[in-house]
């Protein structure tokens, strides 16, 4: 394990496999007694799993990712290796996808900000201190960045509110939904745009400046991809200047480290990386974990397998 796991995994584990684990370090330095026989590795999105790790481990066949994320795993030196990886993709769709429409509604009707309206006191009645009106959801644009299964997820939640979806994706998918070329169309043609997509370095800050003032002032944006796809800066600016109405996060570029600047902002919302913190989904993940781990020592094919 290079973290500790959740202790039912932990025990499933223990009943069939040598344990090895949490590492103290992710260099490669100071593993414990029998690492170097260590033939899976199990992981978790955030932490690196990098060249000098995969050396130490001379025996290791499987990198296995608990959640879907795999950015910050060397993939391209695992395939020089031989090595194979697998993740958790598509065991959190659901969970995921409720969360983001939660968060949707969240931002759009200020549910958060209207609360603090009435618990500092300022509302008399709507007859005298009424809270202003806001857009709402119905026959407004929900730009869905990455239609993979947590974006058609979301897009499918999203129709109960009569909303227009379009999307842009690494490839065109067969949906009724909008297809917009790239990001930038897709945040000038949404009122809402929902992030989606998967960390990478070709979406290093992709939402950057450009694709915020192209959102607009009424325009809301909802992250629960991952905290790299923002140029966090360029946000605040953004909500700073009102250049678009609001915001809401579930993840953040250095996690847990949040900025004191987005911290300050009345208009957006933030949350502590929760989106797929249900029972179903969590299951779900530690059960496609345990089942990979089983597969590979049976010599069966592996679930989700990335390389």
């Amino acid at each position: 394990m290079a973290r500790m796991l959740p202790p039912r995994l932990v025990q499933q584990l223990r009943e069939h496999f040598h344990l090895i684990g949490p590492l103290t370090r992710l260099d490669g330095q100071d593993l414990p007694v029998g690492a170097e026989s260590a033939e899976v590795l199990l992981t978790m999105s955030g932490i690196p799993t990098e060249k000098a790790l995969i050396d130490a481990l001379p025996g290791l066949r499987l990198v296995s990712c608990y959640g879907s994320g795999i950015e910050f795993v060397d993939s391209e030196y695992l395939k020089q290796r031989g090595i194979a990886l697998t993740n958790a993709a598509g065991t959190n769709a659901s969970s995921v996808a409720e969360f983001a429409l939660g968060l949707i509604l969240s931002s759009t009707r200020q549910i958060l900000t209207s609360e603090r309206f009435l618990r500092s006191g300022q509302w008399k009645g709507n007859s005298v201190e009424r809270y202003p009106s806001v857009p709402g959801l119905e026959g407004h644009r929900l730009g869905i960045y990455g239609l993979g299964e947590i974006g058609l997820q979301i897009a499918q939640r999203a129709q109960a509110f009569n909303m227009a979806i379009g999307y842009h994706s690494r490839t065109q998918k067969v949906v009724s939904y909008r297809f917009l070329e790239n990001l930038l169309q897709l945040a000038e043609w949404a009122d809402v745009l929902v992030l989606a997509a998967r960390g990478s370095t070709q979406n290093y800050h992709i939402v950057d400046t450009q694709v915020l003032n192209a959102l607009g002032p009424q325009g809301h944006l909802v992250n629960i991809a991952r905290g790299m796809l923002v140029d966090e800066a360029a946000l605040c600016d953004a909500l700073e200047n009102r250049r678009i109405a609001g915001a809401a996060l579930d993840v953040y570029e250095f996690e847990p480290e949040i900025s004191t600047r987005l911290q300050s902002m009345e208009n957006i919302i933030l949350t502590p990386h929760i989106a797929a913190n249900t029972h179903s989904a969590q299951d779900a993940q530690q059960q496609r974990m345990l089942d990979n781990t089983v597969a590979y020592f049976k010599g069966d094919r592996l679930i989700g397998r990335v390389c």
